[in-house]
C-alpha cells in the first residue's frame, strides 16, 4: 500500500490537540509528515508540557494512523513543546465557547463570605426561570459544586463529538457543571501550582461538550491570583459579580476584586454586588432583623464604586443547610428565600442586557503575568 500525506492529514484532523479544543491540524500543530515506504514520521508541536500530554499525543496519532490510514505502518512521532512570551505554558489560550452566550464570573475578595452558596442558588433560579445554566467551579483547591448539587459521586461520561472526545458535564436540578472535584477524591488534597491547575480548567473549558447554555457561571476562588488571570485570559468574560457579607473587612477585600475586573488590561464589566448573610431573623421573633455583620455595607459600596446592588441574602441555618445535604434552598418554591435570589437574578439579568446594548464583548485578556495587574491582597 502507498502511503499518501493527506490520508495522514485526514486522520490526524480527528485528535484534539491536549486543552486547544481544536484538532492538531486545526491548530496547525503538526509540523511535518515523511513518509518513507511505510514508515512514517510525525513532527508535532504542543504547548502542554506535562509528560502526560506528550505520550497521549503520540499514542493517539500512532493509533489514528494504524486505525485510520494502514495497519501495518511504522509510526513514529516526535513531540516537541512550544512556549512563547504570548503563550507562556501556565497561561490558557483564549477561546470562545462554542453554544455559551453569556459568561458569567462570581467573585469574591475573601473566603467564607458565601459565594459558591450564591453561584449555586443563582444558578437554580435562573433554570426554574427558563434559562440554560452551566456551572464551572473553578475553585481548584475548595471544589463545593458536587456536594451542592448532590453529585459528589458521579463521574463525568465522554461521548464522540465530531470524531473527538469530549466530557459530558453533570447535570442536576437542571443546570450542567463541570469540578475539579468530581476527579479528586474527598479527602485528597489538590497541592498544585498555578501552571497545573490552570490546565486542568482549559480541559474542563474546551474538553467538554456544554451544548445551548444561556449562562455559564464560574465560581472562582476567593481573592485574585493565578486562576483568575488564567480565566479571563482563557474566555471573554461577559461580566463579573462580587460577593461580600457587611462587615468592614469583607468590603475592604469585595473592593479589590470589584478593582481587579476593573483594570485596564483586564476591562471586565461588573454587573453588581451581592450582599450574604445581610441580617439575622430568629424564627421565634419573625419580624425582627439583627444586623450581626453591619447594616448596607455592600449597598453603600455598590454605590460607592458607581455599580449596581444586585440585592441581599439574610444570615439563615437552612440555607447552610440545604447546601450541606445538596438541595439549594432556590429549589423550594414561594419561600422569602426563593424570592431574594429572584431578586437577585432579575437584577443581574437586567443589568446584563444593558451591558450587551451598551458596551463591546469582552476581549481576552492580552497579558501574561500578575505583574500586569495591581491586585495584591
Amino acid at each position: 500500500m502507498k502511503l499518501n500525506k493527506q490520508d495522514i492529514f485526514d486522520a490526524l484532523d480527528t485528535i484534539t490537540a491536549p486543552g486547544e479544543g481544536k484538532s492538531l491540524v486545526e491548530s496547525k500543530a503538526i509540523k511535518n509528515i515523511v513518509i518513507f515506504g511505510k514508515e512514517v514520521i510525525v513532527e508535532v508541536t504542543i504547548t502542554n508540557p506535562t509528560l502526560q500530554a506528550k505520550k497521549k499525543v503520540e499514542v493517539e496519532i500512532m493509533k489514528a494512523i494504524h486505525d485510520k490510514v494502514y495497519q501495518k505502518a511504522d509510526v513514529k512521532v516526535n513531540v516537541t513543546v512550544e512556549t512563547s512570551e504570548k503563550a507562556p505554558a501556565n497561561v490558557i489560550k483564549g477561546n470562545k465557547i462554542d453554544g455559551v452566550q453569556n459568561i458569567i464570573a462570581i467573585a469574591s475578595g475573601k473566603g467564607g463570605v458565601g459565594k459558591s452558596t450564591i453561584t449555586a442558588n443563582l444558578a437554580i433560579t435562573l433554570s426554574k426561570m427558563g434559562f440554560k445554566v452551566g456551572i464551572l467551579d473553578a475553585d481548584v483547591y475548595g471544589p463545593s459544586m458536587p456536594i451542592m448539587f448532590d453529585v459528589a459521586d458521579a463521574k463525568p461520561l465522554a461521548r464522540n463529538v465530531n470524531g473527538r472526545s469530549k466530557m459530558i458535564p453533570v447535570e442536576n436540578y437542571g443546570v450542567k457543571m463541570l469540578s475539579l472535584g468530581f476527579f479528586t477524591q474527598p479527602d485528597q488534597a489538590v497541592i498544585w501550582r498555578g501552571a497545573m491547575a490552570s490546565k486542568a480548567l482549559n480541559q474542563m473549558i474546551f474538553d467538554a461538550d456544554w451544548g445551548e447554555l444561556d449562562f455559564m457561571l464560574i465560581d472562582l476562588p476567593p481573592g485574585t491570583g493565578d486562576i483568575h488571570l488564567s480565566i479571563v485570559q482563557a474566555i471573554p468574560i461577559t461580566g463579573a459579580i462580587i460577593v461580600s457579607t457587611p462587615q468592614n473587612i469583607a468590603l475592604a477585600d469585595a473592593k479589590k476584586g470589584v478593582a481587579m475586573f476593573q483594570q485596564e488590561n483586564i476591562n471586565v464589566p461588573v454587573l453588581g454586588i451581592v450582599e450574604n448573610m445581610s441580617y439575622f431573623t430568629p424564627a421565634e421573633l419573625p419580624d425582627n432583623k439583627y444586623y450581626i455583620f453591619g447594616k448596607d455595607g455592600a449597598k453603600n459600596l455598590a454605590e460607592d464604586l458607581d455599580t449596581t446592588f444586585l440585592g441581599e441574602v439574610p444570615l439563615v441555618q437552612s440555607i447552610r443547610e440545604a447546601g450541606d445535604v445538596g438541595h439549594p434552598v432556590a429549589l423550594q418554591n414561594e419561600t422569602p428565600l426563593e424570592e431574594a435570589f429572584k431578586e437577585i437574578a432579575k437584577n443581574m439579568v437586567s443589568q446584563l442586557v444593558k451591558r450587551n446594548a451598551d458596551l463591546p464583548p469582552t476581549e481576552i485578556v492580552k497579558i501574561t503575568t500578575m505583574a500586569g495587574c495591581s491586585t495584591k491582597n
